[in-house]
């Protein structure tokens, strides 16, 4: 906790804002739309998207976490898909503003359960600003995902995402010349910067 009041953590802010407006842009007949995660729709990455952000704040409150497993979405919302959104970005956003930001460990719901601080926020920004690119793309929006927050993100990712890839994350792609951070960022996670519906 810090004895000053809570945290800030911008990197999460930005990456939860492109979600918001990610999800805010879909039209009501592209729910489900295909997305880049091959095997799921607009909605089940949304499900997704929420639960993990859910299932971090869990990790660092010991609350209850997402009500249904984010890996297997049901593609059935329980409620309006923004006000879905909201409630898991607040959960996190406060579970983070209790951690100070030179923490040295802080639990995470992904391998290996434990990390830093600055860590830990950037996996959970990561998260939700890849899905957010995801959804985006899946409804003709353009990338919410700026690349210099993706640059950001990049150095978390090439820490974390490794041990992911068997279940979380397809196999990374070659980067291509030109790719600026996002694209880097981008076929690092398995996606192809190019992707349309």
């Amino acid at each position: 906790m810090t004895g000053t009041g809570a945290t800030e953590w911008a990197v999460l802010t930005e990456a939860h804002e492109a979600l918001r407006t990610a999800v805010r842009g879909v039209p009501a007949d592209s729910w489900g739309a295909p997305t880049p995660c091959a095997e799921w729709n607009v909605t089940q990455v949304l499900q997704h998207a929420t639960g993990d952000q859910l299932a971090y704040a869990a990790a660092l409150t010991g609350g209850p976490g997402p009500s249904e497993n984010p890996f297997e979405p049901s593609g059935k919302l329980s409620d309006d898909p923004e006000a879905l959104t909201e409630v898991a970005l607040t959960a996190t956003t406060l579970a983070w503003a209790s951690v100070a930001p030179d923490t040295g460990e802080v639990s995470v719901p992904i391998p290996p359960g434990k990390v830093t601080a600055a860590l830990g926020v950037r996996a959970c920004a990561l998260d939700a600003a890849v899905h957010a690119w995801d959804i985006a793309r899946a409804a003709g929006q353009p990338s919410p995902l700026a690349p210099e927050l993706a640059a950001e993100l990049l150095g978390a990712a090439r820490q974390l995402v490794e041990p992911l890839r068997a279940f979380a994350f397809a196999p990374a792609l070659e980067p291509q010349e030109g790719d600026d951070a996002t694209a880097q960022l981008l076929r690092y996670l398995g996606r192809r910067p190019d992707w349309t519906a």
